[in-house]
């Protein structure tokens, strides 16, 4: 109920249902992000982040240390690495295959 009001509070319907779109049969597979040189001079070298991508191609991406931190990827690996590769200094190590 709405306590301002009085009346019984109702939240708006989804006009469509998503679901999820199956890139990999197999389901999410784990990753690290291996930086072999540092341009910036920042992360350093060796494995700087983990991952994981999800079946429907989207990324979640998990920065360690004193600030750690998680970006998502909604377009995937391809995105990431655009951003974070460096020009091929940084590779993605597959943990499951």
């Amino acid at each position: 109920m709405d306590e301002i009001s009085g009346r019984t509070a109702t939240l708006p319907r989804a006009t469509r249902r998503r679901h999820l779109k199956v890139a990999s049969k197999s389901g999410p597979r784990c990753f690290e992000l291996v930086r072999h040189s540092d341009p910036s001079g920042v992360s350093g070298t060796g494995v700087i982040a983990e991952g994981v991508e999800w079946s429907d191609g989207t990324v979640a991406l998990h920065w360690g240390g004193r600030f750690a931190t998680t970006t998502v990827w909604p377009d995937g690996i391809d995105a990431l690495l655009t951003i974070h590769g460096h020009s091929g200094s940084s590779t993605i190590r597959w943990l499951d295959e």
